[in-house]
């Protein structure tokens, strides 16, 4: 009988490639670098593994080289609430790894990822020794402080267009996820389970927001054309 190794399990150094693709490594000096870069793992996971878990003791400061995350929580009657996609660049739970206490939220990968990790001791020692590192876990702090205002925002609007639009907006911001440039990889299912809406309705959005020139909708994700329009969509509809 197979038995499916854990994500823990399945860590692994990795390739110069993926170190390149860490946005917060060029902002330690030499020495820096050479301590943290040995304690740095990454691991390849399945559509459906869990990297962190409601509950459970911060162990490790978590961000997504290749592929795409999920944050949410289940509350008492056991309805899944979705809080944000993490697309490549993003690196999540600094809150959490600062207090060193238990996750509020899952983290849950949407399609086949490869997840870096830096042990949370590493991530404490890097703030008291790294003015570089502590610059991007400020802007981090205060880029997520703006985004998690935005989605209560979003909660409260009506339009699903407008939903998707700020939602979409979201996912390419270019401080908490360098790593998608301008195009994002990602299926109408997989936007759909981020927003909380049917794939039916998402496709409707999409193709309304592409007809305002905001996006493209290209094979396997979707191009912005216009970030401005995307965050300040108030007229769609």
């Amino acid at each position: 009988m197979r038995i499916d190794q854990s994500l823990y399990q399945r860590r692994r150094p990795p390739t110069s490639t993926e170190l390149a693709d860490i946005p917060w490594l060029s902002r330690l000096q030499p020495d820096e670098q050479a301590a943290v870069i040995p304690t740095i793992d990454v691991a390849d996971a399945k559509p459906g593994d869990y990297v962190c878990r409601i509950g459970r003791p911060v162990t490790y400061w978590f961000g997504v080289v290749e592929g795409l995350l999920k944050m949410s929580s289940d509350n008492s009657q056991g309805v899944t609430m979705t809080f944000t996609g993490v697309p490549p660049g993003g690196w999540f739970g600094e809150g959490t790894a600062l207090k060193r206490e238990q996750y509020r939220y899952n983290i849950q990968a949407l399609r086949r990822s490869v997840v870096a990790g830096i042990p949370v001791d590493t991530f404490h020692w890097l703030l008291d020794h790294s003015i570089g590192f502590n610059r991007f876990v400020m802007n981090q702090l205060n880029e997520r402080l703006a985004q998690f205002i935005a989605a209560r925002e979003i909660d409260r609007m009506n339009n699903p267009d407008i939903q998707v639009a700020r939602s979409l907006a979201a996912l390419f911001n270019p401080v908490l996820y360098p790593g998608v440039g301008k195009v994002l990889r990602i299926t109408q299912q997989e936007l759909a389970y981020l927003v909380g809406l049917s794939r039916q309705r998402v496709n409707e959005a999409l193709n309304t927001l592409q007809r305002m020139g905001a996006i493209r909708v290209e094979y396997g994700g979707l191009r912005v054309l216009d970030l401005l329009a995307l965050r300040n969509s108030v007229d769609i509809g």
